[in-house]
């Protein structure tokens, strides 16, 4: 649960259900529309419960944007979790890192879209909230890439391509009208990932993880 996020109803896994069905109702009508043009009723009716059911579980819109936000970074903290071994250090790890992240990137390529555009419209509270869960992401990206070297990394070069990464992964949705047409998900993560490893100078996956 979402602790800066009051509700009034105390069953736990109900919180959750409900929100869910928020985030899925929102981001559809925030796409189409905008976040300042939606209405909480709208919210409410695209969610399959009333408003006054709505109000059970926010205060007010923005909580529904704030919702959106932690949906997203949720996720893709309990999926690099499911995927990654923190401890291990092998190539083979940052491939799986990539992959993973990349899949749940397409995904959840809409929601991530309203996000960024729709982020400004959080306070300034809820924004610094929601960029340190984008922190944490990128810093786990940071302790694979580290790990899967056969070679010391400078911590600059090393938040440098953990943000590469992150943002490739996002661009999968951002250029959609482009990416799309020319690559399948497949295709467009292997891309990435033998550019990556150009970049950092080591062998693709099955060749031992060595340096070139």
């Amino acid at each position: 649960m979402v602790k800066n996020v009051p509700t009034s109803i105390k069953d736990q896994f109900l919180i959750e259900k409900r929100r869910n069905q928020m985030v899925k109702g929102a981001v559809t009508l925030f796409k189409a529309k905008g976040f300042h043009r939606t209405t909480t009723r709208e919210i409410a009716e695209a969610s399959g419960f009333s408003i006054g059911t709505l109000y059970e579980y926010i205060r007010k819109k923005e909580d529904v944007l704030f919702l959106v936000c932690d949906y997203i970074y949720e996720r893709v903290k309990k999926r690099m979790g499911q995927v990654l071994d923190m401890e291990k250090k092998s190539v083979d790890c940052l491939s799986d890192a990539v992959h993973s992240y990349f899949r749940l990137m397409d995904e959840m390529q809409d929601e991530v879209l309203v996000m960024y555009q729709e982020v400004k419209a959080l306070s300034r509270d809820a924004q610094e909230y929601v960029l340190q869960k984008e922190r944490d992401m990128v810093h786990m990206l940071e302790v694979v890439i580290r790990n899967s070297l056969p070679y010391s990394i400078a911590e600059k070069d090393l938040k440098l391509v953990a943000n590469n990464i992150f943002v490739h992964g996002q661009m999968w949705g951002f250029r959609r009208w482009l990416m799309q047409k020319e690559f399948t998900i497949e295709e467009y993560t292997e891309k990435q990932i033998d550019l990556l490893f150009q970049s950092l100078k080591i062998s693709t996956v099955g060749d031992g993880g060595n340096t070139n």
